[in-house]
């Protein structure tokens, strides 16, 4: 089955799709430092990098059955703007609909942030079931956990799968797993991370880590997770990366402060190369950039493969 991929990133999403047995023949994705990645991993997808709101339907490809995406959610992030629907990030949904209503495919898959379900856009992300209703899709939703389905960390995100209301189907989101996958899992054998250098070429298996200072907010809550455990949300910035288990632990001292108890010679990030490997990422898919941040990003942005390798088998079960 042929699928669409907007606001498609590195390709977590994609990729998940792919083990499952899915064909990805078009994707968009306008950030520019991050079309070199998602075209070497991607070698058989055409990409098309100009903007969503840039592309016309004439300009769709055909005999597509079904789309899937992110579209940026920064406006809906509960620590992000909360801007919303009027965010033009957030505006982006409409685009989203308007080719979903153009192609008509068999089903669509949109992931984002749980603010989007949050008291104060609610009755936003109602109106927006309700669009998708209108197009013609019997709609569900679901605030699901990556630690539920072999992602070593604890992440929440909203997933919303429509199926065209022709083909009558009574979709169901797949079971969380009893195993939890944990740190020791997936980074034990990972043992030569190195500092980023911006004047060397970077890393060929991605394995090194952004250095510097910690900010008073990163400081404020505990950053580091033992090998025993799960790891913290991945989010898309080195700077808010998770300090490796093997560093110190971080001891609380007063409200909103915290301190590594230990030396801070031994503290570090995660590296890139770790930040895929918890984010499911296969070691095989590699990560180009200039700026390390830009490495952290696309991890960050992304949905856990595993994860949306456990929803499209699960669509792809429906469909057959």
């Amino acid at each position: 089955m042929n699928i669409l991929s907007l606001f498609a990133g590195a390709g977590g999403l994609d990729l998940g799709f792919k083990n499952a047995g899915f064909n990805v023949v078009w994707a968009n994705e306008y950030d520019k430092t991050i079309h070199e990645t998602y075209k070497f991993n991607h070698p058989e997808t055409f990409l098309e990098t100009k903007s969503i709101t840039k592309i016309s339907n004439e300009e769709l490809p055909t005999n597509i059955d079904g789309i899937i995406g992110g579209p940026p959610c920064q406006s809906w992030s509960l620590a992000g703007s909360m801007g919303g629907i009027d965010d033009k990030r957030g505006a982006l949904f409409y685009d989203y609909i308007r080719i979903l209503n153009h192609i008509k495919p068999k089903f669509f898959l949109v992931e984002n942030v749980k603010g989007i379900i949050s008291k104060a856009h609610i009755n936003e992300f109602e109106n927006i079931l309700s669009l998708f209703n209108e197009a013609g899709y019997s709609v569900k939703y679901k605030l699901l956990n990556a630690a539920d389905y072999n992602v070593p960390q604890t992440r929440e995100r909203v997933f919303i799968v429509g199926f065209r209301n022709d083909i009558n189907i009574d979709f169901k989101f797949p079971e969380p797993n009893n195993k939890k996958i944990n740190l020791k899992d997936v980074l034990s054998d990972l043992t030569d991370a190195v500092e980023f250098n911006k004047d060397t070429e970077s890393c060929p298996f991605n394995n090194e880590y952004m250095t510097g200072s910690f900010s008073s907010m990163f400081m404020s809550r505990n950053r580091r997770r033992s090998y025993e455990e799960q790891s913290f949300t991945i989010q898309a910035s080195g700077r808010h990366a998770p300090i490796h288990p093997s560093s110190p632990p971080m001891k609380k001292i007063e409200k909103d402060k915290f301190i590594f108890d230990g030396s801070n010679s031994e503290v570090r990030r995660l590296s890139v190369r770790e930040c895929a490997r918890i984010q499911t990422f296969p070691d095989n898919f590699k990560f180009i950039y200039n700026n390390i941040n830009d490495g952290y990003k696309m991890i960050g942005n992304a949905v856990p493969v595993k994860l949306s390798e456990a929803i499209a088998t699960q669509i792809m079960k429906s469909l057959s």
